[in-house]
């Protein structure tokens, strides 16, 4: 497994080992042993999957404390651009973004602790994003960033994206209040 650290304190990217022969492929996409030998002790609570068409945003989300997630994040089919933005005051990074490439072919596995917004815009017909947390859904706590908030000035790579009622009525950046 190779472990690469992000310019954003916390944020890894895993790349598996992937062992692969004419019948197809293997790897481990979640070991809590081995993910205990690179210091991320991890308790996931709940796993999610989502489906996505082609151009569809989902994001900026995040839960509030007590109930902030961790969310160790992969694509299963098909291909994203995943974002996350800090949204942790205290840090030399806060309001930065970090954007990756996941998809199925690269099979890599994004950690994201808690204290940073997170979205993703789908690149492809039917893709399969999948994420385990480190707490459960709380409504209450829920609270979402802009996707296309200037201050923050992300380039999802995608004109046009198919944008959820409750993403287009999400926060700005300059308003936002952190509680982390």
């Amino acid at each position: 497994m190779e472990i690469i650290k992000t310019p954003l304190q916390g944020l890894l990217v895993i790349t598996p080992n992937v062992f692969g022969d004419d019948r197809g492929y293997f790897f481990e996409s979640w070991s809590k042993e081995a993910y205990q030998n690179i210091g991320l002790d991890l308790d996931f609570v709940q796993d999610n999957q989502s489906l996505s068409q082609k151009g569809v945003l989902r994001g900026l989300h995040f839960q509030n404390p007590p109930f902030s997630q961790g969310k160790l994040v992969r694509v299963i089919k098909g291909a994203v651009i995943d974002v996350v933005v800090d949204i942790r005051r205290d840090s030399i990074t806060y309001g930065q973004y970090f954007a990756i490439k996941l998809s199925s072919q690269n099979k890599k596995v994004f950690w994201i602790p808690a204290g940073f917004a997170h979205g993703f815009v789908s690149l492809e017909d039917d893709t399969i994003f999948s994420y385990k947390c480190t707490e459960v859904y709380n409504q209450s706590s829920e609270e979402a960033l802009f996707w296309n908030d200037p201050d923050l000035n992300i380039d999802w790579e995608v004109q046009n994206p198919l944008v959820s009622e409750k993403d287009i009525a999400a926060g700005s950046f300059k308003n936002f209040k952190s509680q982390f």
